[in-house]
């Protein structure tokens, strides 16, 4: 009996049916990100520098002085206090964009998604590699954050590097539910009114500039119902040194309810676009 002949090309197709469907579309989003990632990643670097500035530096000099300051922030400086919040609200903005009209685009415009659909790829495939890519994403921009802030010793800290595992996963939190969102739309009008209704406003009163309990109790109640501030709880934890595991563990099982519950309603809305 002949032996098989092997050739390179045989063995390169045996490795790509390996390779798991959502690694091929997170390279897929990895090569297109390629052109723009000197950008990015300066973009990264400048803004987290300003609002540490703006807000850290300049207000935070100001709420230091008052002397009702240490009851509310506890022991931290504003500064301090402010840290976390810039982590997780760069990611949560990043994520939020990355799932509105890039999805649209996938779908309408360039139409990608239709030649993944083209492929042995699946709907699921679509989904996770978009939500590793949402982690990569979230990971590269705040640790760019995280860096600018290891250089100044009020805001370094052991906790940036766990804080910046939270902030991709609340950044993945809020891009599959809104991954979701874009796949049933047929225009990308209602994408700014999330940005203006829901990004903003918990930007501002989600609890990663001054604690929630200076809020109206509704409020709290509307931004704990969120995953921002919980992760918000947690990296703040990681930072200031005062780690609650249990409330870790519920804090973060929280924010990842969320992203498992996104992703399988963005599958089964994919599927339906995709492969009817």
């Amino acid at each position: 009996m002949d032996a098989p002949v092997h050739t390179p090309g045989t063995a390169a197709a045996v490795h790509h049916r390996r390779t798991p469907g959502a690694l091929r579309v997170l390279s897929w989003h990895l090569a297109a990100y390629r052109r723009l990632w000197k950008v990015n990643v300066l973009a990264s670097f400048g803004q987290p520098l300003l609002y540490l500035l703006g807000l850290g530096v300049g207000v935070g000099a100001l709420v230091d002085k008052n002397t009702g300051s240490s009851e509310v922030l506890g022991s931290s400086s504003y500064v301090a206090f402010v840290v976390p919040g810039l982590l997780v609200t760069t990611a949560m903005a990043l994520a939020a964009g990355e799932s509105m009209w890039p999805v649209m685009g996938g779908l309408k415009w360039h139409r990608g998604y239709h030649g993944i659909a083209a492929t042995p790829l699946e709907a699921r495939d679509i989904v996770l590699g978009h939500g590793a890519w949402m982690a990569v994403r979230c990971g590269l921009a705040t640790g760019a954050v995280a860096v600018v802030l290891a250089v100044f010793p009020d805001t370094r800290s052991w906790g940036l590097a766990p804080s910046v595992l939270v902030s991709m996963l609340v950044g993945v939190s809020f891009a599959m539910p809104i991954m979701a969102f874009s796949v049933g739309s047929e225009y990308d009008g209602a994408f700014a009114g999330i940005q203006r209704f829901v990004i903003i406003p918990l930007f501002l009163f989600g609890g990663a500039f001054y604690p929630l309990s200076q809020l109206p109790a509704a409020v709290q109640w509307v931004a704990k119902v969120a995953p921002l501030w919980h992760g918000v709880v947690v990296a703040r934890g990681f930072t200031s040194g005062n780690v609650d595991w249990t409330g870790v563990a519920g804090h973060l099982s929280f924010v990842a309810l969320w992203a498992v519950a996104g992703t399988a309603i963005t599958i089964r809305r994919l599927r339906g676009k995709l492969y009817p």
